[in-house]
């Protein structure tokens, strides 16, 4: 069911459905684990409603997953990120979507980006050594006809990823202090 008011100012429509899903999803993006209740008392919303309109934007593929933050470095195990630059000469009549495609299908690429400037995509890859990195990108990246050049950043450390400050604020500097 549709729910409409107007604006007493202009009188145009305003869809209170669309209203309500932008502000599930301006909260669940922020917190993805908070309860069906809570969200829908926050929002001052029916339970059922919230629940029916985040199923409806996940079969619309609005909501396309729900992930945890991991800040890998206060753990044993060790992550290497790489950014990866990629230049390619878009194919006829597919542009770059095709190669896009047969990027983001190997399993080792985190995520991949159609990027504006100087290069076409961002491919960024974690995982466990340098190596493994150098070996997807010589063996696989590479040989893709339409991949002109690559070029690979490394991250030496996260400070804040998806808007959380991942350092803690109570390290000190020890540097030793120098005056002239």
């Amino acid at each position: 069911m549709l729910c409409y008011c107007y604006s007493k100012r202009k009188g145009n429509q305003i869809d209170l459905a669309k209203i309500m899903r932008e502000k599930i999803l301006a909260v669940i993006e922020k917190n993805s684990r908070i309860d069906i209740h809570e969200l829908a008392i926050l929002l001052g919303e029916d339970e059922v409603a919230v629940a029916n309109a985040i199923a409806d934007m996940e079969k619309e593929n609005i909501i396309c997953g729900y992930h945890t933050l991991i800040n890998w470095d206060n753990t044993s195990q060790e992550k290497v990120i790489a950014l990866i630059e990629v230049r390619v000469t878009p194919q006829r009549d597919m542009g770059f979507d095709k190669i896009a495609e047969r990027i983001y299908n190997y399993s080792e690429v985190s995520a991949c980006y159609l990027m504006s400037g100087a290069y076409d995509f961002t491919v960024i890859l974690q995982e466990k050594t340098m190596k493994e990195v150098a070996q997807f990108v010589s063996s696989k990246l590479s040989t893709i006809d339409a991949v002109l050049s690559t070029a690979t950043h490394f991250v030496l450390k996260k400070y804040k990823d998806y808007g959380t400050v991942l350092v803690s604020k109570d390290n000190k500097d020890e540097r030793m202090l120098v005056t002239p």
